[in-house]
């Protein structure tokens, strides 16, 4: 493989060139999603982003499924974290003409179980298509602040639904949550684009990906070599 000099002059040619491709990926030069120039990390994280959106929605279902428990009645005092946290449920609510009633940290919930939950998944919905002005008009709060806190609702939901052992309903709440409203908080502002459409660059980062970290492995391979140093299993 060469002699101890060129071992070493090779192993530290390609540190030294990984360590410039390492401070270029640092650097804002890559387009960012509002137009202004960002890291390679950066770009590169909203890049999968909007790869995996698109394969992320399952809110159509959940509404769906939401209809098989129209007419069922919902009933129950829902215990919030904070009096904040109430306060924010309490308007979320009465904004539906659903009846409610506050007393600190205590909301006590009277309405159709199927449209509390309709409602809930359509806000996740129009926040998933990105039209956070909507949610935010709505409510007279921040639309991130306004879905968090039907997050916070939907949690003491199924406290609740659990200890009255409505295990069915409970599911569908923490179904709910987990498929709709955090995908619509996690990927808020994020633009979808299809797998299809963007195979080339998709191919592209995983193949540097590996050669760049096999680059980094060979390159204190050969010094190591060349300082004498064998590496062995």
């Amino acid at each position: 493989m060469g002699n101890a000099t060129q071992l070493k002059t090779r192993g530290t040619l390609m540190l030294i060139s990984f360590f410039i491709i390492l401070a270029a990926i640092f650097m804002p030069l890559f387009p960012g999603p509002t137009g202004k120039k960002v890291n390679g990390l950066v770009y590169l994280d909203n890049f999968f982003n909007q790869l995996s959106k698109g394969s992320a929605y399952y809110i159509d279902k959940q509404i769906e499924a939401a209809k098989e428990y129209a007419g069922t009645p919902f009933e129950y005092t829902l215990v919030m974290k904070s009096s904040q946290q109430a306060a924010l449920a309490d308007t979320l609510l009465k904004k539906h003409q659903i009846t409610t009633s506050m007393d600190g940290v205590y909301v006590k919930v009277t309405g159709d179980f199927s449209q509390i939950m309709t409602t809930i998944l359509n806000d996740a919905d129009i926040m998933y298509q990105n039209n956070g002005q909507a949610i935010s008009e709505m409510y007279g709060v921040n639309e991130l602040e306004a879905l968090y806190g039907w997050y916070q609702v939907l949690d003491a939901m199924a406290v609740q639904l659990n200890k009255a052992q409505a295990f069915g309903q409970a599911k569908f709440v923490k179904n709910s949550m987990t498929k709709a409203v955090e995908p619509s908080y996690n990927y808020y502002k994020v633009e979808v684009k299809p797998v299809r459409e963007e195979m080339v660059l998709l191919a592209f980062a995983l193949v540097f990906y590996v050669a760049y970290t096999v680059w980094y492995g060979f390159g204190l391979l050969f010094i190591f070599e060349g300082m004498g140093i064998k590496l062995e299993h």
